[in-house]
C-alpha cells in the first residue's frame, strides 16, 4: 500500500476514534464510528485476496447496519424524549436497540458470526486494529449510556459471550480465529461489568489490549497462522517463543500475571453486588479459553513437529525483533504487584 495512503487512513482512525470519545451528542458519535469503518476498509482490503475483500464486505455490511441501529435509537430517543444527549438515553426502546447495535459492533454473542470471519481474512496487524482499536469507540458508548441499559440483558450477552468464546475456540488450528473468539471471551467480561464499575471495565479494556498486543505482535514476527507453523517456532525463536508463552498465559488469567489482576477484581465486585451466581459461571466458563490458551502455548514452546511439515522451515526470523514486542510482553507479564498503583491511576 502508497505510504501517502496508509498515512491519510491512519490519521483518519485516530480522527475517527477521538470524535466518538468526546462527543456528547449522538450524530457525532455516529459520524465518528463512520469514519473509523471507511478508514479501516481499505487496510482489511489491502492484499486483494479473495478472502480479504470478502472479510472487508462482511465488516462493511454488520459496522454499517449496527450504525444504523445507532442512528435509529438516538432518533427514537430524541423523538421520545427531545434529547440528544449521549447520557441522556431513557427510552426502554432505544436503550433495548443501542445495546443490540453495539453487541454488533463489538463482536458480544450472539452478533459474534461475523468476527472470527473477519479476522482470519486479515494480516495479524490489521487484525489487532479490529480487536483493540476498533473496539474502543463502541465501549466507551457502552459506558456513557451504562446506567440507562438492561443489567438483566447485558449480564445475559455476557455469559453467553463467555461461553461462546471458549466453546468455539476449543477446535480451531488458525491462531487468528483462536484469538477472535479469545476477543469474543474476554469482551464477555467486560460487558457483565459495565453498569456496575466501568471503570473496572475500562482497566479490563486496556490490559486486554495491552496483552493482545503483545500476542500479536510476536505472532507477526514468527510470521505464524497456523498451529502447524507454530510448532517449529521455538526452533527458530526461543525467546520469543517463551515470551508467546507467557503472554498467552497472562491473557488467559492466570496468576501471577498481568491478566489475573481484572478477573480477580471483576469477581470480586460481581460478588459485593450480589452476583455470585453469575460470578461462578463467568470464572468457570473462562476454564474453557484457558484450555486453548494452554494448547497455544504447549504448541509453541515444549512440541516439536512428530512429523515433517508441508511448508519450509526458516532457521532464523527474516524480520528484526522490534524493541516495542519486549516491552509489551515484560508489561503484559509483571504488572500484578503495582496493581494498587493502576487502581489508583485509574
Amino acid at each position: 500500500m502508497d505510504p501517502q495512503a496508509k498515512l491519510i487512513f491512519t490519521v483518519s482512525l485516530i480522527l475517527g476514534t477521538t470524535i466518538t470519545i468526546s462527543s456528547n451528542h449522538w450524530i457525532m458519535a455516529w459520524a465518528g464510528l463512520e469514519i473509523n469503518t471507511l478508514a479501516i476498509l481499505p487496510l482489511i482490503s489491502k492484499s486483494h485476496h479473495p478472502r480479504a475483500i470478502e472479510a472487508a464486505t462482511k465488516y462493511f455490511l454488520v459496522q454499517a447496519t449496527a450504525s444504523t441501529l445507532i442512528l435509529f435509537s438516538s432518533m427514537t430517543n430524541a423523538w421520545q424524549t427531545g434529547q440528544w444527549d449521549i447520557a441522556q438515553l431513557t427510552s426502554p426502546t432505544s436503550c433495548l436497540i443501542l445495546t443490540t447495535a453495539i453487541a454488533m459492533k463489538l463482536g458480544l454473542a450472539p452478533f459474534h458470526f461475523w468476527f472470527p470471519e473477519v479476522l482470519q481474512g486479515t494480516s495479524l496487524i490489521t487484525g489487532l486494529l479490529l480487536s483493540t482499536a476498533m473496539k474502543f469507540p463502541p465501549i466507551t458508548l457502552l459506558f456513557m449510556t451504562s446506567q440507562s441499559l438492561n443489567p438483566t440483558l447485558l449480564a445475559i450477552l455476557a455469559i453467553l459471550s463467555t461461553a461462546l468464546g471458549g466453546w468455539m475456540g476449543l477446535n480451531q488450528t488458525q491462531t487468528r480465529k483462536i484469538l477472535a473468539f479469545s476477543s469474543i471471551s474476554h469482551l464477555g467480561w467486560m460487558a457483565i461489568i459495565t453498569i456496575y464499575s466501568p471503570k473496572l471495565a475500562l482497566l479490563n479494556f486496556y490490559l486486554y489490549a495491552l496483552v493482545t498486543s503483545a500476542v500479536f505482535l510476536i505472532l507477526n514476527s514468527i510470521n505464524t497462522l497456523k498451529l502447524t507453523t507454530l510448532m517449529t517456532s521455538w526452533t527458530k525463536t526461543p525467546a520469543l517463543s517463551a515470551a508467546l508463552m507467557l503472554t498467552l498465559l497472562s491473557l488467559a488469567g492466570l496468576p501471577p500475571l498481568t491478566g489475573f489482576l481484572p478477573k480477580w477484581l471483576i469477581i470480586q465486585e460481581l460478588t459485593k453486588q450480589e452476583m455470585a451466581p453469575a460470578a461462578t459461571i463467568i470464572a468457570l466458563l473462562s476454564l474453557l479459553s484457558l484450555f486453548f490458551y494452554l494448547r497455544l502455548a504447549y504448541c509453541a514452546t515444549i512440541t516439536l513437529p512428530p512429523h515433517t511439515t508441508n511448508h519450509m522451515k526458516q532457521w532464523h526470523t527474516n524480520k528484526p525483533t522490534n524493541i516495542s514486542i519486549a516491552i509489551l510482553a515484560v508489561l503484559s507479564t509483571t504488572l500484578l504487584p503495582i496493581s494498587p498503583m493502576i487502581l489508583t491511576i485509574v
